[in-house]
């Protein structure tokens, strides 16, 4: 029987990755004789560690020894733990600016061309909704659309979806949590992935319709209308209004048609959740390697999940394009380390059970695998959380690491497509921007084959990084150009909307 396979990361790390199981008694190549089980993901030390000493793999500390280690033991959370260490915030250092290819040279893909120029990948009729107290009467909207068979009539429409939130009132009319709801409702409203919005109040709300469409320049027009369920007269002759203005749309939203668009009008939203000890080194380098292919071509990519890059900020910095962008970074981290506080909870709390269960220890070794799904072009903007994400290149939006709530505002900031990477297999899928999901090992990819688009397990077996982001970049222009990714067929999109609640719930 051959050894066991184990990974050593960096030249400095004192541990390595277990590729396969590793048995007590077991030596790996390049490795010390396991003196205990290491599981598939988990790590192993290489020499011995004293206690207090750091912990290393990708060559950056992850945490530090909460007890003496020995060589050939399994390194986890019950001997590995976190504390404060200094992280230098050096900025611009290993800026590299991605110089674009000619346009002769740059991909395309079959997308619709939208008045403001802006590229869509789907097209969607969208039920947005300024109020919890709104949510039924969307849904009721879409729900008779769908069942009245209308949508055969019109092939070129992607759906008609209800999107609603659990906010829009009992909140103050101005501060932060307001912006927040005003530029996610703008930003699904201006989506290119829609085609037209309906957009459902109640009437007397905080979230005031009428506001918005002032303060954004927004009028009524063939494409987007509104109404409230107050001035209609009632639910039920909300839903009727509704069906009305949405029967009124659909000719309109089908007479968009695809044609062939430059791959520089992609916005890509990065997301991973359901993490395990192989995303760091298979799917985020992978889909990393896809973002600098997309760059080339003139695109964008958004890395968000701020406490997510915890630990890794420091390596982020150095890429920023400007000191300017850097120092933004860092005042993102600042602001997390605050609000954690304030809310009882610690930036360690982060990875969950089941990351920790795949192989990852702390929040200092997950941030380092998510970060490299940025790639390794210049940081070229910082945006808050739904802001619109307007630089070309690698930006980074400020997000929770909750995948719904963060790609909404990854959404809301324009991106047109999601690559979403897993090592234990999450269910998610968005709407209106398909998600392409990835998986770190060929286990998980197996077992939910239904779920997943992309394998990167086989990178373990052979496949190099580069050769896995030119997939990923294919896979990526094919649902562009409107390949049903397997969370669309599965129906996946309407439930993930969920703006970020920040803020007094009064």
């Amino acid at each position: 029987m051959s050894a066991p396979r184990a990974l050593r990361l960096n030249p400095d790390d004192n541990v390595m990755v277990a590729v396969d199981e590793i048995r007590a008694g077991e030596a790996p190549a390049g490795c010390p004789t396991a003196i205990e089980r290491v599981a598939k993901g988990h790590k192993i030390a290489t020499a011995p560690i004293a206690s207090g000493a750091p912990i290393r793999k990708f060559g950056q500390i992850i945490g530090f020894a909460s007890r003496p280690i020995a060589a050939g033991a399994w390194v986890h959370e019950h001997n590995c733990g976190v504390r404060e260490f200094a992280r230098d915030y050096h900025f611009c250092e290993e800026a590299r600016p991605t110089a674009p290819l000619p346009v002769e040279r740059r991909a395309t893909f079959q997308g619709f061309r939208r008045a403001d120029g802006k590229a869509g990948t789907r097209n969607y009729l969208g039920v947005l909704t300024s109020v919890n107290c709104s949510a039924t009467v969307a849904r009721l909207i879409a729900r008779d659309v769908e069942r009245s068979g209308l949508l055969a009539d019109y092939p070129n429409v992607d759906g008609v979806i209800a999107l609603t939130h659990e906010t829009g009132c009992g909140m103050a009319a101005k501060g932060e949590g307001f912006d927040v709801l005003a530029r996610v409702q703008w930003g699904y409203a201006a989506h290119p992935n829609m085609g037209g919005v309906l957009m459902v109040g109640l009437g007397c709300e905080t979230f005031q319709i009428g506001r918005m469409k002032e303060e954004r320049g927004l009028k009524e027009s063939e494409l987007f209308r509104s109404l409230t369920i107050q001035a209609s007269g009632g639910t039920r002759k909300a839903v009727e209004a509704g069906l009305e203005r949405v029967r009124a749309m659909l000719p309109i939203v089908n007479r968009a048609r695809r044609e062939t668009l430059p791959a520089s009008g992609l916005t890509l939203g990065l997301q991973c959740g359901g993490s395990d000890g192989y995303s760091g080194v298979t799917a985020n380098p992978a889909l990393g390697a896809a973002v600098d292919i997309l760059v080339s071509h003139g695109g964008a990519a958004i890395l968000s999940e701020t406490p997510e890059i915890y630990g890794a900020e420091h390596l982020l910095t150095r890429r920023a394009a400007t000191p300017e962008i850097g120092r933004r970074l860092v005042e993102l981290i600042r602001w997390w380390e605050d609000y954690a506080a304030r809310n009882g909870a610690e930036m360690n709390n982060n990875p969950s059970p089941g990351n920790k269960a795949g192989g990852l220890t702390t929040i200092l070794e997950k941030s380092l695998g998510a970060a490299a799904k940025g790639g390794s072009t210049s940081l070229n903007g910082v945006y808050r959380y739904a802001e619109p994400a307007t630089a070309k290149g690698l930006v980074f939006m400020d997000t929770p690491g909750f995948d719904p709530v963060s790609a909404t505002g990854q959404v809301a900031g324009g991106a047109n497509v999601i690559a979403f990477t897993t090592g234990r297999g999450s269910a998610y899928g968005c709407k209106p921007t398909p998600s392409i999901k990835l998986a770190s090992n060929s286990d998980v990819f197996a077992h939910m084959i239904e779920d997943i688009d992309v394998n990167c397990g086989d990178v373990l077996d052979g496949v190099s990084i580069e050769e896995k982001g030119r997939e990923i970049f294919a896979q990526i222009l094919a649902v562009a150009s409107g390949e049903k990714t397997k969370s669309e067929g599965l129906g996946y999109g309407d439930a993930e909307f969920a703006p970020w609640r920040i803020g007094a719930v009064m």
